[in-house]
């Protein structure tokens, strides 16, 4: 069987790795870890920041592979099909994976950066399990600058933690990227309401140590400024081996790049011009790579975007295309309930009743049922205050209907058959699949299929011990 050299270790990764085995894939992989650590959830890092998780509770399970860790790719050599290292090592494969995600945008604000062009001291990205560990060591007056859906996650998660914590975003309101204005500015009452201040519509004009100075001339003081200004794919090893780059490295439907024994999955990838940047779509390109490179002929289409904000307190959705939102297509159909006293506000934007975007405020079961029908290309029922009121979710498989793999938590990628496993080992009931499985401790999305596999399981269980 031919070797694959996958370089990257996180979720992307690990999934691919999953794949190919249940895929029939018998032969070598091995994984480069550039972190010295096992592979873990990123998704899951602001429930770490905030210490409703532990770092070793969003450790991946052990894979299937030969898994290098603190190593780094330095240079690929396609004609040899070679992969240069830091240690030194030259691995050799029949097929290579690129799945070396993003790094953080550092933006050009005087002082960010020290004389040697690395971070200066109280500044600090938000990519690792070890830049959590560093913020919540040393802070206690933060800045959390951009307010992207990771900064409102780490600002939360900071707040959660004692943290005094400030959140600095040019735009009138967070999350601008998903939400309309009236979204937005719900959001940030949320935010002031559960302790984290906000300065919006300002931006960062110097850093001084302790000090964040903004564009009205005013100080803020901060022990850490925590940068949250967006992410850049990791591409310089493979633009230098002469693979087709542009935002990321370039891949088609079948996730192969310019030279087909080099494929690349993903935050590093760009496929069709986009770079989703979720975990989603990184799973399906896993699911879809994996297939390929067992002989099948699957293809990647890219499904609906659905992003559900990881800040506890705060159920948000957002799905789809924010632009559908604002009112200006006159073949938009929108949909809006607002409720201030509760702090809940549901916006649907539909084109031939099929949802091209929501904004979900405080409406989990509403969340839950638009997000399939956008991810499925469903048509909505006609009682639309219905569906934002929770109702009208489209027709789910029985549990006992879904595959034994199928994935029911993608944030921890838990699958059917492991959530069955536990529940047979003792884990009874959704909290104790939790506990032993970690699924739903991620964006939560996956809870009611959970409680309705354990709810089948139980009743099974409970006719066999009848029959006995």
């Amino acid at each position: 069987m031919s070797h694959v050299l996958v370089i990257g270790n996180g979720p992307a990764a690990h999934r691919l790795v999953e794949r190919l085995r249940h895929h029939g894939h018998h032969g070598p992989i091995t994984v480069l870890g550039q972190e010295p650590r096992p592979a873990y959830n990123r998704v899951l890092l602001g429930s770490v920041l905030d210490g409703t998780l532990s770092p070793d509770s969003i450790t991946l399970p052990e894979s299937e592979a030969q898994v290098r860790l603190g190593v780094t790719a330095t240079a690929i050599d396609p004609a040899r099909q070679l992969v240069r290292t830091t240690t030194g090592v030259v691995h050799r494969y029949d097929e290579l994976v690129l799945a070396t995600g993003a790094r953080a945008t550092v933006p050009g604000i005087p002082g960010v950066r020290s004389g040697n062009g690395g971070l200066a001291d109280g500044v600090t990205t938000l990519r690792t399990l070890a830049d959590c560990e560093r913020i919540a060591r040393d802070a206690r007056r933060a800045v959390v600058l951009g307010g992207g859906v990771l900064g409102v996650e780490t600002a939360r998660g900071l707040q959660g933690r004692g943290i005094d914590v400030t959140l600095v975003h040019p735009q009138p309101h967070p999350m601008d990227r998903q939400l309309d204005a009236a979204g937005g500015e719900l959001l940030a009452e949320h935010l002031r309401g559960m302790g984290v201040a906000t300065e919006l519509g300002r931006r960062a004009v110097t850093y001084r140590p302790g000090e964040l100075v903004l564009d009205d001339g005013r100080v803020l003081r901060a022990d850490a400024l925590v940068l949250c200004t967006g992410v850049q794919p990791e591409t310089d090893t493979a633009g230098t081996a002469g693979l087709a780059v542009g935002r990321g490295v370039l891949v088609d439907d079948r996730m192969r790049t310019t030279d087909p024994h080099v494929h690349a999955i993903g935050d590093c990838a760009e496929h069709d011009g986009l770079v989703p940047g979720l975990i989603a779509p990184a799973w399906e390109q896993a699911d879809v790579l994996a297939q390929v490179l067992t002989g099948g002929h699957a293809r990647y289409a890219p499904a609906g975007s659905v992003t559900r904000l990881k800040a506890r307190g705060i159920d948000l959705s957002a799905i789809g295309a924010a632009s559908s939102l604002d009112g200006s297509r006159t073949d938009v159909e929108l949909v809006t309930v607002a409720d201030p006293a509760r702090g809940r506000y549901a916006k649907l934007a539909l084109r031939r009743d099929r949802v091209a975007g929501a904004v979900l405020i405080g409406f989990p079961q509403a969340g839950a049922a638009i997000g399939q029908l956008h991810e499925r290309d469903l048509p909505v029922p006609a009682d639309r205050l219905g569906l934002l009121l929770g109702g009208g979710a489209p027709e789910r498989s029985a549990p006992a209907e879904l595959a034994d793999d199928a994935v029911l938590c993608r944030c921890n990628n838990v699958t059917k058959n492991r959530l069955v496993r536990a529940f047979h080992d003792g884990a009874r009931d959704a909290g104790a699949l939790a506990r032993a499985t970690r699924a739903t401790t991620g964006c939560g999305g996956c809870g009611d299929e959970v409680r309705r596999l354990c709810g089948a399981l139980l009743e099974t269980s409970t006719e066999q011990e009848g029959a006995a």
